[in-house]
């Protein structure tokens, strides 16, 4: 089981790094690369269409401006996709990318984040991953346990 993390051009793995480091944190085989959906459509085409046959489980997708990545991506792939809007530097304040991936056809789903919230991304891929896997269900328990703690904690500390 393993999760592709891809991104339109390397200025957005500043965001996407996120989700592969909630990978790691989790123990989730990962792999990470660039795709651009507009210069490099043949390896568009080809990542989508042979990521299940590397067993690849869940694509995060990370783009800015059109953002047609993560929505092509879906077009192509069984696989299911989470698009990870990114405010670059071309984009109108992110809107432009969150409508992109946000606003798909009927018939090709991209579960969509908030901007630059590749860390919510990465985390929706671990909660996929582990309807099949039940030690990765616990440590999503627990890793919800601890935000859960820290929030009783603040307002303990409040309180007092």
């Amino acid at each position: 089981m393993k999760v592709g993390i891809i991104m339109g051009s390397k200025s957005d793995l500043p965001v996407m790094q996120d989700a592969a480091d909630i990978c790691k944190e989790f123990g989730v085989d990962f792999e990470i690369t660039v795709v651009s959906a507009h210069r490099t459509p043949d390896r568009m085409f080809s990542y989508a269409k042979e990521a299940a046959s590397r067993g690849i489980k869940v694509i995060i997708a990370g783009a800015g401006g059109a953002a047609h990545l993560p929505g092509m991506v879906a077009s192509i792939t069984t696989v299911p996709v989470i698009g990870v809007p990114v405010k670059s530097s071309n984009s109108i304040d992110g809107w432009d990318s969150i409508l992109s991936i946000l606003q798909m056809p009927n018939g090709i789903p991209v579960a969509t984040v908030a901007l630059n919230a590749a860390k919510n991304a990465g985390l929706l891929a671990v909660q996929i991953l582990s309807t099949a896997k039940p030690e990765l269900a616990k440590k999503m328990q627990t890793y919800k346990d601890t935000l859960r703690a820290k929030v009783e904690e603040t307002a303990a500390e409040m309180e007092s």
